[in-house]
This record gives structure tokens, sequence and C-alpha cells, in this order.
């Protein structure tokens, strides 16, 4: 059981595990359940210390809080499991989340507003308005329609030569609004072709397969546009 834990805490805090030396707000601890619940799932080893060192659960109401942030603060309710861990006399809590399948979860923000959470790296973020109508689209199993225009191909070739755009970026170029550049972005993230990177201050653009260019390349010589319809699954 102690080779067990230690090995998690080798791996460090990750997009799938993070380290809570003490559990003291259910707000706080809502936002990272919900965050692996709306990612790839993970687990939190409550009693362990940013750096690994392994400090024990120092009372019973962590464990109560826990269970009041899942159920009271997580909308809707996020479902965990938990193991006690003995190592050498020290108290390890760990608690497991699946990724869930159905609707996404809201948490409380600093400001007492509930907002959608995700996990990016070890950092609990808020979902971009991008990601959540990306999202959107993909639950409602629409066809994704890309028309590889000069509008689209100047976002492609600005990917392939500087590898990364943001939003912004990409209306001045285009010269376009930010709807239809949220569409185009959108569609493209959905079929596979870019990818959605996000931090706590920016968010940006970046092609998903370096070798995308190429291939389009060989169709320069059409003349019409190249209409692509693709069911999501």
């Amino acid at each position: 059981m102690s080779l067990y834990i230690q090995q998690l805490i080798d791996e460090g805090e990750h997009q799938q595990q993070d380290f809570k030396f003490e559990i003291s707000d259910s707000k706080k601890i809502a936002r990272s359940l919900t965050a692996f619940a709306n990612t790839d799932g993970g687990r939190l080893l409550v009693g362990v210390k940013d750096n690994g060192a392994i400090a024990g659960v120092r009372s019973e109401e962590e464990i109560h809080m826990v269970e009041a942030a899942a159920q009271l603060y997580c909308q809707p309710e996020v479902s965990y499991a938990t193991k006690e861990w003995n190592i050498h006399g020290k108290l390890v809590l760990e608690i497991t989340v699946p990724k869930s399948k159905g609707q996404k979860h809201k948490a409380p923000d600093k400001n007492n507003n509930y907002k959608i959470f995700v996990r990016v790296k070890d950092q609990n973020l808020l979902a971009d308005s991008i990601l959540l109508k990306v999202w959107k689209k993909q639950e409602s199993k629409a066809p994704v329609k890309i028309a590889f225009t000069e509008i689209e191909m100047q976002l492609l070739r600005y990917l392939d030569e500087y590898q990364r755009i943001e939003i912004d970026q990409y209306m001045l170029i285009a010269q376009i609004k930010k709807r239809k550049a949220e569409g185009i972005l959108i569609d493209f993230i959905l079929l596979g072709i870019i990818q959605l990177q996000l931090t706590e201050k920016q968010t940006w653009f970046q092609l998903q397969d370096a070798g995308f260019m190429d291939r389009i390349n060989d169709y320069s010589g059409i003349a019409h546009p190249i209409i692509k319809h693709v069911a999501i699954q």
C-alpha cells in the first residue's frame, strides 16, 4: 500500500492527479471535482503536500467536506470513490473521480457564480467560450460543413507558418467578424484539424497535424472550394 501511494506521488501533479495538503474549502474542492469529471477523470490525494511530502489528513471533517463539495457545490452532483491509506501512521485520502459521459458539471468560482471548469495539465481552469460551443455542437450531432475558401486557407497558412493563433488575430487577418471566426474554428476543432490550447490567461489554436497543409496543397489546382460533410459521432 505504501508503494502504491509512493508511485502515485512520484508522478507529481498532472492533468489527472492533484495533491491537497488539507481541505478547508468545499467550494474550492468542488472546482477540482468538476474539472476532473469534465475532462479525463482523475484523483485527489488529500494529506499530500505540493512537493509530494506526506503530511496526512488531520481531521475527519476534511472527509465530510469532500462529500459536501460533491453534493452541495457541484451541479449536477459529481460521483466519486474514496480509499483511505495508512502510510507510516499518516492517513492519505485517495479520491477518484471518473470522467462524466453526460452533462458538464458546474462549480462556484471565486465570486460564487457557477461555471464549468476543466483540467489542463495541473490546473483547474474555466472552460473557454469556444470550448463550450464545441461541446454544444458535439452534443447536437449536427454534421460539420467546411469550405476551404480563402478565409479558411488564411487560417491554415498562418498556423502552418507561425504554429499558433488567437481569435482576434484571425479576425484581423481574415477581416471577418467574431461569429464567423468562431464558427470556422469550432468546425475545424470538431473535424480534428486544429486544437484549442487553454491557459489561465489566454486561449489559442494550433494545427492538430503538422502535415495537414501538405495534404491540402494537393488540392491547390481545384477551382471550386472543397466541401466536407462529417457526421459527429
